[in-house]
């Protein structure tokens, strides 16, 4: 409880900041191309970082308690660890450094040479973060490991206070740079940040590379949960590349309208996501039949809350988008559109909070196979919806399909987690 009530309040402080952050960045340019062209030059790494790093985290903290405990090659398991991100994020970036011209027009195609062009103008900075951010991924998993959440939870406020900054002092200066090299500036500083706290800690420990059971278990694991990561990530980029083909600024405006539900989302799983894992890792390890039980009073709360929140935002829908971004070069016209998505999309919150706590559990128990053939529905899924839904809708429609989507994932999940606690109360 100490840990969640550290995690939910540093967490809110950040999540604040990172909201005032984007609220900057709207204002300063609306609903422009420059910003569509900044979150496609984002979504690629970010989508590496997501599927591949978070697979390996995902995977590389319950395993390495059972090393820790077992009093094994602890050294050895960092090194291989360390050794799969570095090696995954070279490939991925040597890739998009080659071929990024050439992918933007298979994925985002019908765009002048211009908007490519400044699609990879930002890439090309934002490459180095792929490794800064594997890099903090790793240190983020041992400190959250020996329960240092504080540190990890704070350590992405750094990204909003660089951004902020640079803007103001800097936005002439960097032009069409400026967003793109915040967020390497940004992810630099976390990592020192992080760094130095582990290296303080002594929690690393690089050893002799030794693969044993524990390590297989580790690499077996990682094919599934990258599946499942590598579907589920595909959606945002679905989305992106039907709101690609609508009028200038519907992808940042889809974007904008994902800020507050993120916000609640994040709040919640960065809180409880973070602790949950190591926490669940514990539990299963001790008692399944009670981490089960633990599992749906969680469940019970965070649904509750969540709803409450989503409820709240919907009817003051319009009220926040205005306050937060109508000013400058986001226009009234911008926040009508902006306040519409946000409402469409707040309705999946409560059923999303619920599917990731779902995951966390299904990861400790391993149960990584059965959340990649979900994935796989769920991009069938938001592509039939966002066909169907985009011709009458435009990007609202596409704000839907997500939640749709999502509410779907969630009762497939719930449903798949009963029957593995009906399995165990008979055994």
């Amino acid at each position: 409880m100490i840990n969640l009530l550290i995690v939910g309040s540093v967490t809110l402080v950040v999540k604040l900041a990172g909201l005032f952050k984007e609220t900057y960045i709207g204002s300063s340019y609306g609903l422009s191309e420059f910003l569509d062209t900044y979150a496609l030059a984002l979504l690629i790494p970010s989508f590496i970082q997501n599927v591949f790093v978070g697979a390996i985290k995902n995977i590389f903290i319950p395993n390495y308690i059972i090393e820790k405990k077992n009093d094994r090659q602890i050294g050895g398991f960092q090194t291989l660890t360390c050794l799969l991100i570095l090696g995954i994020n070279f490939f991925f970036g040597m890739v998009l450094l080659v071929s990024s011209t050439f992918l933007l027009e298979i994925i985002f195609p019908n765009h002048t040479p211009e908007y490519y062009a400044l699609i990879n103008k930002q890439l090309v900075v934002l490459l180095p973060c792929l490794f800064i951010w594997g890099l903090n991924g790793f240190l983020s998993a041992l400190l959250e490991i020996e329960n240092k959440f504080f540190y990890t939870s704070i350590s992405p406020i750094y990204t909003s206070i660089v951004t902020i900054l640079a803007i103001y002092f800097f936005k002439d200066r960097l032009g069409d740079y400026v967003l793109a090299v915040s967020i390497l500036l940004g992810s630099l500083a976390s990592f020192i940040h992080l760094f130095v706290k582990a290296i303080i800690l002594q929690l690393i420990q690089f050893g002799r590379l030794r693969l044993n059971h524990n390590m297989r278990v580790m690499l077996q694991q990682l094919p599934a949960k990258v599946i499942s990561g590598l579907l589920t990530g595909i959606n945002p980029i679905v989305d992106q590349f039907f709101a690609a083909q609508l009028v200038a600024g519907s992808v940042i405006a889809l974007a904008y309208g994902e800020k507050i539900p993120a916000f609640g989302i994040s709040i919640a799983m960065i809180a409880l996501g973070n602790v949950l894992l190591p926490h669940f890792a514990e539990l299963v390890s001790k008692d399944l039949k009670k981490a089960y039980k633990e599992l749906f009073k969680i469940l019970k709360i965070a649904f509750l809350a969540s709803l409450i929140f989503s409820v709240l935002m919907i009817f003051f829908s319009d009220i926040i988008i205005r306050i937060l971004f109508e000013r400058n070069s986001f226009t009234s016209k911008d926040t009508e559109i902006v306040s519409y998505i946000q409402q469409l999309l707040l309705i999946h919150v409560p059923f999303f909070v619920v599917t990731r706590i779902l995951v966390k559990f299904l990861t400790s128990i391993n149960k990584n196979g059965f959340m990649a053939w979900v994935s796989a529905l769920s991009v069938l899924t938001n592509l039939l919806l966002n066909y169907l839904l985009i011709h009458s809708f435009q990007v609202y429609g596409l704000a839907l399909s997500t939640s749709l989507v999502l509410i779907i994932n969630s009762l497939v999940f719930l449903w798949f987690t009963i029957r593995q606690y009906k399995s165990v109360q008979l055994s």
